[in-house]
């Protein structure tokens, strides 16, 4: 099994209005576009901290007419590496997990599918070909990188089990919430890249949530809020310290936004 095994990779946005979800996100959080004329497909580009160009770290695609047919909304989905993707979707089957998307390949890309957790929380995942750069050559606390990922499930232990199982991820350490019971930080190849809990009550279903970096979070949330976006709860201080905000962008899709300055 390969180092890459149950790393974060990539992160993707399925929206409505592809050019209006481009801009909002670029005047929030300084991403550049890239179209993909072949592929029907947007790159979302961050500056690389050494200063030496720019980086893909995430991408956008129209959501599928079956997809909307199914009343699907916008939202993120986060890429999971593995090392091979039909071995994978074989153990998240005898796990209890459902498949939303089987097998695939993109081509110069990779292969990939669709997944669910027993809980019926949604991630992709990849056996990537090789490539010249990748798109996590950057720290996570950089702005414009993906920061975190957290999971709110139906059972946190049940289900950290099936992501140990499939992806290898192991204990960090977990936070007493009191009653918000334990958030439990876990780790892959012994850096933590994200946290899960048992959700609230309020909310409907089990779902993974992304975490973009930014500067500074009150001047991040002018930005969203200007460009038509609506902040959900926040923004709260959490350890770290760091400081977090929900939200949603204009075509409705949920992201959150964290920073080491309020």
């Amino acid at each position: 099994m390969s180092e890459e095994h149950g790393k974060f990779i990539w992160t993707e946005l399925m929206t409505t209005d592809r050019a209006a979800a481009g801009a909002f996100y670029s005047a929030v959080v300084g991403w550049t576009t890239v179209e993909m004329a072949a592929f029907d497909y947007t790159v979302f580009e961050t500056a690389r901290p050494e200063g030496d160009g720019r980086v893909g770290i995430a991408g956008m695609m129209s959501i599928p007419p079956e997809l909307l047919a199914e009343k699907v909304p916008p939202n993120w989905t986060a890429y999971v590496s593995v090392s091979d993707c039909d071995a994978t979707v074989a153990k998240v089957e005898a796990l209890g997990g459902t498949v939303r998307r089987p097998p695939e390949d993109i081509p110069e890309i990779g292969r990939f599918a669709v997944i669910a957790d027993p809980h019926g929380a949604v991630l992709c995942i990849m056996t990537p070909l090789p490539m010249d750069v990748s798109p996590r050559a950057v720290p996570s606390t950089t702005p414009g990188q993906f920061g975190w990922y957290e999971l709110n499930a139906d059972d946190c232990e049940a289900a950290f089990a099936f992501y140990a199982d499939v992806f290898g991820w192991t204990v960090d350490h977990d936070m007493d919430m009191g009653d918000l019971g334990i958030y439990r930080i876990f780790a892959h190849d012994g850096q933590a890249v994200g946290g899960m809990m048992t959700r609230l009550p309020q909310m409907s279903k089990a779902h993974w949530a992304t975490y973009i970096t930014v500067d500074r979070l009150d001047d991040a949330i002018s930005r969203l809020v200007a460009g038509g976006g609506s902040v959900i709860n926040g923004p709260t201080e959490v350890p770290g310290p760091a400081y977090i905000v929900n939200a949603r962008d204009p075509q409705g899709a949920f992201f959150s936004l964290v920073a080491s300055e309020r």
